[in-house]
């Protein structure tokens, strides 16, 4: 039996939707699991041992309707008896119309529900007590008779990766008798960052509640200016703390890294995915236009905190239209006086 599971985009999908492949092993242990992702995200899903083989979408592919034609029929020749379409995009939909296979799964949209032979209504509220974005996933296995089971995604790391990264560290005069924490300090896009100057109050919180903290920022090359602004906006104490050259320069090394970090604090999105998927405790700070039962459950695995203007005002599904077109007015409610006591309470239990 072969099975192709289809996710494309963004790392913290990727990540998340690899939980299938845990159970899919479980329910079929001699089939062939195959995996459909764009190139960029294959850094969190190398070495996953539930996975066989990756399909890679590149972005040649994507730019070109010839080469990804040639994709598709690429994609037939692998007589694949079931694809789980995970993505729910038209693209997405012709790769699973051009599959052989008989069982075609994906969530239930009126404009391509004629290509699959099941689709699945996606749940507004958990029923698990798990995360939405994790039943959600699990609930297109229950047309292979695949019952829930709460899972949380792993990245696996090779021990050279975390060797490095220790020996990196050590380079870099980080101490490893004293707490490091990796910070995410921007998030994927402006609507989803905490405002710099109320990051820069938490930093210097973190440190003032933190006896020797360690303090290392994420962000990639392009983010510099950003970032360092975050830093000139710390206490001068608070700067003392913080290594704010010292990153990983690869999404693996990123990884190896954050591995050695006694938690991973600041906004959401995939780095703090990943962070939980190394089982190191995530404090993260929802953007205000997004609903936090889709990304955090208070019964997942592990110390994690997650933070949302809902948790300190009244707010309903008005407030979360208005803050995504105006994003920056609803962050400026969420004051850093709200999360320093949440902040303390979360150190003093690592």
């Amino acid at each position: 039996m072969k099975i192709l599971v289809v996710q494309q985009k963004m790392i913290g999908d990727v990540l998340t939707s690899s939980i299938l492949f845990e159970a899919l092993r479980e329910k079929y242990p001699k089939a062939q699991l195959d995996y459909v992702i764009n190139t960029h995200t294959y850094a969190v899903v190398e070495h996953n041992p539930y996975i066989d083989n990756f399909v890679f979408i590149t972005p040649e592919i994507e730019k070109s309707k010839l080469k990804f034609y040639r994709f598709l029929k690429t994609i037939k020749k692998e007589k694949y008896d079931i694809v789980i379409d995970v993505y729910g995009k038209l693209g997405t939909a012709l790769i699973s119309a051009f599959t052989a296979a008989k069982t075609k799964i994906a969530y239930h949209k009126k404009y391509t529900a004629f290509v699959f032979s099941h689709t699945v209504q996606r749940l507004k509220k958990p029923q698990h007590n798990a995360s939405l974005a994790i039943e959600n996933r699990l609930k297109l296995l229950e047309p292979l008779d695949i019952t829930f089971k709460n899972r949380v995604p792993q990245i696996y790391l090779k021990p050279q990766e975390i060797s490095n990264a220790k020996k990196y560290l050590e380079s870099s005069n980080i101490q490893d008798s004293k707490p490091l924490f990796m910070i995410s300090v921007l998030g994927s896009s402006p609507i989803k960052t905490y405002p710099a100057k109320y990051m820069a109050e938490l930093l210097d919180s973190l440190v003032a509640n933190t006896k020797d903290a360690q303090i290392l920022f994420n962000y990639i090359p392009k983010q510099k200016t950003e970032a360092k602004a975050i830093f000139d906006y710390c206490l001068p104490e608070t700067k003392k703390h913080i290594f704010f050259d010292v990153f990983g320069k690869s999404l693996r090394e990123f990884l190896a890294i954050t591995k050695q970090c006694d938690a991973l604090i600041g906004n959401e999105g995939g780095a703090n995915n990943m962070a939980k998927a190394l089982n190191i405790p995530t404090f993260t700070i929802f953007s205000p236009y997004l609903n936090k039962a889709n990304w955090y459950s208070k019964n997942e695995p592990g110390h994690n905190i997650a933070i949302h203007l809902s948790d300190y005002i009244p707010y309903g599904e008005t407030d979360k239209n208005e803050a995504k077109k105006d994003p920056e007015k609803y962050y400026l409610k969420l004051k850093p006086e709200f999360i320093k006591p949440e902040l303390k309470n979360f150190l003093s239990n690592l």
